[in-house]
């Protein structure tokens, strides 16, 4: 009976196998808190505190964070502060290239206005007012000559007395060797047809082509800035309903054309062939 008796005092014992995978949860829980705020926080410094403090917390500092590497936001912040630098670098080249443009723009107002300036001077000298006169705006300055103060009627030869003009003209274009030259030719609208010239066209293109012959005579210039053009009569100063107005009409006009020309005048600018 004794025996017996023994065996129901025996001690029951709870069953704590249950803590095991509640820890486990517990832990990845905890790890799954630190990697969100390690990909939110841009702060190193404060993410190895927080993990310190967890470490602290679990089990005397022995836990899951004691291996913990700190996810470093350097390479992201590298990135951004290079795009940063970039933008700037940018910023300050298109700066600097808008600065050096105005410059360059404001010396070859100076160097047309000088250029123009001599021709006007050499128009005065010469009593050749009523046959040449200048212009200067936003695409090139123009030296205009008139037909008759060049070309016999119908002919392309320029007059023997005239030639003077023209190596005039290439002198003072000597120091202007950087920018293109358009030689253009205009006539009246009335009909020319001969052995020489069938049309306007061919009278207008010849004698554009002749001035500039004599123009590139001067070898101090550089025949790769000049082009020569006929626009007939298809480019009138005046309307051709008098003879005063046809002589307007007929000419060779010099243009020099700008280098830094503003996108609003562009269509200024003589088309070259």
């Amino acid at each position: 009976m004794s025996k017996k008796h023994k065996h129901a005092h025996h001690e029951e014992h709870v069953d704590e196998s249950w803590l095991i995978p509640y820890a486990d949860l517990l832990t990845l829980l905890l790890a799954l808190f630190i990697v969100l705020f390690a990909m939110s926080s841009v702060d190193a410094k404060k993410f190895e505190e927080m993990a310190q403090a967890f470490n602290s917390a679990l089990n005397g500092g022995n836990g899951i964070l004691d291996n913990t590497s700190v996810m470093e936001t350097g390479p992201v912040d590298g990135k951004k502060q290079n795009k940063d630098e970039n933008n700037s670098t940018s910023a300050a080249s298109q700066s600097q290239s808008a600065k050096e443009r105005e410059a360059q723009k404001q010396k070859e107002q100076q160097e047309l206005e000088n250029l123009k300036k001599k021709v006007d001077n050499y128009i005065k000298a010469n009593g050749l007012s009523t046959q040449l006169n200048t212009k200067l705006n936003q695409s090139q300055l123009m030296i205009t000559i008139s037909d008759n103060a060049l070309f016999a009627s119908g002919s392309a030869v320029v007059k023997q007395d005239s030639r003077k003009l023209a190596f005039a003209i290439g002198n003072m274009l000597v120091a202007y060797n950087d920018y293109d030259i358009v030689v253009s030719g205009h006539t009246d609208n009335q009909p020319i047809s001969t052995s020489e010239f069938k049309s306007n066209w061919d009278l207008s293109s010849t004698r554009a082509i002749r001035f500039m012959d004599i123009l590139l005579s001067n070898k101090s210039l550089d025949p790769r800035h000049f082009s020569a053009i006929g626009y007939g009569e298809y480019r009138p100063l005046e309307d051709n309903t008098s003879a005063a107005n046809r002589a307007k009409n007929r000419r060779v006009e010099v243009s020099i054309i700008r280098k830094y020309i503003d996108a609003a005048n562009a269509s200024d600018v003589p088309v070259t062939p």
